[in-house]
Formats: structure tokens, sequence, C-alpha cells
């Protein structure tokens, strides 16, 4: 009998819980795959050359590909233009989220959906996710007028070379600064003009976007608490009236939300809320073809 089934036999040493066994050789298969992946990241850094990696006897090296940067004089001035247009789009790309969340009606219809949820008391029902697809949805539908008339006037002729990159970025903004004018409040407007020191503008064109930008998103902030206020009300009425029987019952210990919320839920039905919520949501942005 092995020294190791005597000690088990003994006592003197116990098997590992659950019956599982140590695996022979850990610590130097670990050590070995160590190894390998730093041999592989020396190679990838450029550290190993290829003559480390030639074959013993075999005259054959490993392709290595190499990436380089360097700040060379260029002749041409069109692919300087290149370079600056690529390097353009990727910024655009990288602001877009916040393009659409600050310069669209994005903002007013997640707030709303939000308070929504909260009102019915249905928790995480419907999800992050579905909310904020249903608003992106409803951004873009509200929204296409918008970035049709921007396609038309400065997307086509920028790309048929009839205009500058300058202009056609006045250009789209032209069409965003009508919908943002539309959805503004004065009095919000009028506040970061203070705020930034410009004289009173005289017209429209005037206004600075670094001024009508966070004055249209604190108005929209303004009109959906305004709307979740009105969407509170029939709920907290259902809220109210329950409570006010369980106390009566003396049902103390029942928690009346748990009570409310299939009626909250009959109610949303039987009126087709989303139905309801969806077309006032769109149609308190006016009609957004004829501000342009």
């Amino acid at each position: 009998m092995s020294p190791r089934a005597d000690s088990l036999e003994n006592g003197s040493l116990k098997p590992p819980r659950g019956g599982l066994r140590p695996w022979p050789g850990a610590p130097i298969r670990l050590w070995g795959l160590v190894v390998l992946m730093a041999f592989m990241g020396l190679v990838g850094l450029g550290l190993v050359g290829p003559d480390q990696l030639m074959a013993q006897g075999s005259g054959n090296m490993v392709p290595i590909p190499t990436v380089s940067l360097s700040l060379d004089q260029a002749d041409d001035s069109d692919r300087i233009a290149t370079v600056i247009n690529v390097l353009f789009l990727l910024t655009i790309l990288a602001l877009a989220p916040s393009i659409l969340i600050m310069m669209t009606s994005f903002v007013r219809i997640v707030v709303v959906f939000g308070f929504l949820r909260q009102a019915m008391g249905t928790q995480q029902t419907p999800p992050n996710q579905i909310i904020i697809s249903l608003a992106l949805f409803l951004t873009f539908f509200i929204m296409m007028p918008v970035w049709k008339t921007m396609e038309e006037s400065a997307y086509k002729p920028f790309m048929a070379n009839e205009i500058t990159q300058a202009e056609a970025f006045n250009r789209a903004m032209v069409p965003i600064r009508e919908f943002m004018f539309a959805q503004t409040r004065e009095k919000d407007l009028a506040l970061f003009m203070r705020i930034t020191g410009e004289d009173k503008p005289l017209n429209k064109a005037e206004v600075p976007s670094l001024s009508l930008i966070p004055a249209f998103i604190v108005s929209e902030l303004k009109t959906a608490f305004t709307i979740g206020f009105l969407l509170y009300m029939p709920f907290l009425v259902i809220d109210l009236v329950v409570a006010s029987v369980l106390l009566s019952m003396g049902m103390m210990m029942l928690p009346p939300v748990m009570i409310s919320l299939p009626f909250k839920l009959m109610l949303f039905v039987l009126v087709d809320g989303w139905n309801l919520l969806a077309g006032s949501v769109v149609r308190s942005f006016g009609d957004v073809a004829n501000s342009l």
C-alpha cells in the first residue's frame, strides 16, 4: 500500500471536499502558460526579432506584420483633405450619442416613459432597454422632417462638391436650430443669454447655439415633468382609494401597492394607455415639418 493510501486510512491526510482531486502538475502548467503568453507579447511588440524565430536548419522565417506611425510631409492636398474628413467623421461618430440626446426630442420622450413606469409602480417593467428603444424610434419618427431637410440642403450638395465643409455644417444647423427654437421657452433662452453676457438678439440668427442648446434641454425637462405630473394623478387617486379601504378594514400590514397595481394595469389597458401616451407625446412637438 502506498504512503498516500496509508495516510488516508489513518486520517492524517483528508481528501478534498466534494471528492475533487488536485490537478497534478498544476503550478508547472500554469507557469508554462504564462511564459507562452509573455513570449507572444514580446513577438507582438517586436522585442523578439525574426532571427530568433527562424527554424533550425529550415531557413524559413515566420512573417511578422509591422505597424508604423510617421509624420511625413504630404505633397498632395487631396490626401490631406481626405485625412481631415476621416478625422471629422470619427469625431461626429464619437459625439453622436450626445447630439442625439441634446438636440432632439429624445429627452422629453424618455423622461415621460420613466415617469409612467414609476407612477404605475411596475418596478423594472418595461425594462430600460424597451423604454430607450421606443424612445429612439419615436425620436426618429419626430425628427425625420428635420433630417430630410438637412440631407437636401447640406449633405447632398457637400457630397457633390458644390459647397465647402464649413458651409455644409452651417446649412445643417439651420433646421436643427429651427426645431429647437420651436420647443424652447423664451424665459429659458433669456436665462442663458444673460449668463453668457450676450446682448439681446434682434432675430433668431443672432442667438448662439451655445445658449440655445442648454435652454432647449431645460425647456424639454420642464415639459416632460409637466406631462409626468399629469400621468401621476390618476394612478395617485387609485393609490389613495386602495390605501383608505385597507385602512378602514384594519389591514394595515398589507402593502397598498400590491393591491393597487392590478387596478392600475386594468385602467391603463382599458383606456389604451400606450396609444394615448405615444400619440400625445408626438403631438406635443407640433407640426415639425411646417416649423422648418
